[in-house]
């Protein structure tokens, strides 16, 4: 089964690109609503015991580059939804 999520195009934009052990996303917001729903995102996840499940690179222009261990994928899709940034998830 695949996790596919659907987001507002005009407000994010969201690519992945696989590797061996993580997922790569390049991440660019331009609605000013969801500034808040990223960090909280980033928050949450800096803030956990485990180091090294999702890095978050910032860059300018509300840009991020987020590496994503494979094991952490759902969690951080999840957190996505939870903050508003992705609109729904589901198993296909």
């Amino acid at each position: 089964m695949e996790l596919t999520y659907r987001y507002h195009k005009d407000e994010i934009e969201i690519s992945e690109t696989p590797t061996d052990t993580d997922i790569e996303f390049e991440i660019w917001i331009s609605a000013e609503k969801h500034w808040a729903g990223i960090k909280a995102v980033q928050k949450f996840f800096e803030e956990d015991k485990v180091y090294t499940d999702v890095l978050f690179y910032a860059y300018e222009n509300h840009h991020y580059r987020v590496i994503v261990r494979r094991d952490y994928y759902v969690a951080f899709i999840l957190g996505l939804l939870k903050q508003h940034l992705i609109e729904a998830a589901e198993w296909v």
